[in-house]
């Protein structure tokens, strides 16, 4: 993808939200979960990043995601990535932002992962504001939509797993390192804006 002006790349998200219809996946005894992706509307668009704290037995734990998690019981994937959203950073979405869509669900494609489906949820807020990360965020981080989507920020990245060594696509921005589903998420939104 080339690199998209701010107002440019959300205007154009913002219309494939509305015109398709999101691929959303079910698994016997899979988990669901929802995430926030939070774009502002400022002529130079940034998107919300939190890098999560490490924990023993998380397999997460270091990650670089979208602020989410879990869904309780009855919960829109709005909600939940609403209330992920608050608890994880304090951002309020649900006064100042506008839900625009849903992406397709991913799943992590790692047996060592648990069953979880992830949902996707796309936000719009005016501008990128102060916030606070929870004990489980160790920060959270705006990055220019026009940086995470250059094409010479992205390269391959080598991970040990217990099978042995893997190469994944990631993304080398702003002190990041972005991969795994959160990078998929992303490439969902270069394919479909191209």
């Amino acid at each position: 993808m080339t690199t998209t002006p701010g107002t440019l790349f959300l205007a154009r998200l913002t219309a494939v939200l509305q015109r398709r219809e999101p691929v959303a996946l079910e698994e016997e005894g899979a988990r669901h979960a929802a995430v926030a992706v939070v774009v502002t509307r400022e002529k130079d668009a940034a998107i919300l990043f939190v890098k999560r704290r490490e924990y023993p037995g998380d397999p997460w734990s270091g990650h670089i995601a979208f602020p989410g998690g879990h869904a309780e019981a009855g919960e829109s994937a709005a909600t939940t990535a609403a209330r992920e959203a608050f608890e994880e950073t304090g951002l309020a979405l649900g006064q100042a932002g506008e839900p625009l869509g849903l992406l397709d669900d991913v799943y992590p494609r790692s047996v060592y992962l648990p069953k979880i489906i992830v949902t996707p949820v796309v936000f719009a807020v005016p501008t990128s504001t102060d916030v606070r990360p929870s004990e489980e965020i160790e920060r959270a981080v705006w990055v220019h939509a026009s940086e995470v989507f250059d094409p010479a920020n992205r390269r391959p990245l080598v991970v040990d797993l217990p099978a042995g060594q893997r190469e994944f696509e990631s993304i080398h921005v702003a002190g990041l390192v972005i991969w795994g589903l959160t990078e998929r998420i992303l490439n969902q939104i270069a394919t479909a804006i191209e």
